[in-house]
């Protein structure tokens, strides 16, 4: 049995949660969510008031979906209360970020010309210096989506690093070569 799968989601205070056959709607202080569940998963709640995931068969399929229902479940649980945040920075002479608001960013990355980037519908950006922002949203796939988007317009080189990296990320630097 899958051991994230089993375990039950709890709902907390603020959170309404509405099963309707096979679509969940999440209601939170951040905003609302939907899923709908993969064919053979089953999704109630319990006299707990907690969610249950279950499973009616031990097929590949059947258990390989379990546990991914209840962490989609639960992420959304987590994105109407808290919200998710991935933060970015970014590495090299004359790089930066400028705000256009917070649905925009303008970056100069090594171009000839600046970069605008729009948020998808339920991101925001914020800047905190012109080499450090954030995006942020309810959606974590959405959230991590737009981040990797932004990282690839100019992925951190192996040799002096410059480029967007996620903060806290580790970039393997390499040796140039030997001079004489």
């Amino acid at each position: 049995m899958s051991r994230i799968g089993r375990l039950p989601i709890a709902i907390p205070s603020g959170v309404d949660v509405a099963l309707d056959g096979r679509k969940v709607d999440v209601k939170g202080p951040k905003g609302s969510l939907t899923l709908t569940v993969a064919e053979p998963i089953s999704i109630e709640k319990n006299e707990a008031g907690q969610l249950e995931v279950s499973r009616p068969n031990d097929e590949r399929e059947s258990r390989s979906l379990h546990g991914l229902t209840r962490t989609l479940v639960n992420n959304m649980i987590v994105g109407v209360t808290e919200g998710y945040v991935k933060k970015l920075e970014i590495v090299g002479v004359g790089y930066r970020v400028i705000a256009k608001g917070p649905q925009q960013l303008e970056f100069a990355l090594g171009f000839s010309h600046p970069v605008v980037i729009d948020a998808p519908e339920g991101i925001t950006f914020t800047v905190e210096t012109p080499t450090r922002f954030s995006v942020e949203g309810i959606d974590k796939q959405l959230v991590g989506e737009t981040a990797a988007n932004i990282r690839k317009l100019r992925k951190p080189e192996p040799y002096k690093g410059k480029g967007v990296r996620y903060a806290g990320e580790h970039v393997r630097r390499k040796a140039g070569k030997a001079g004489k």
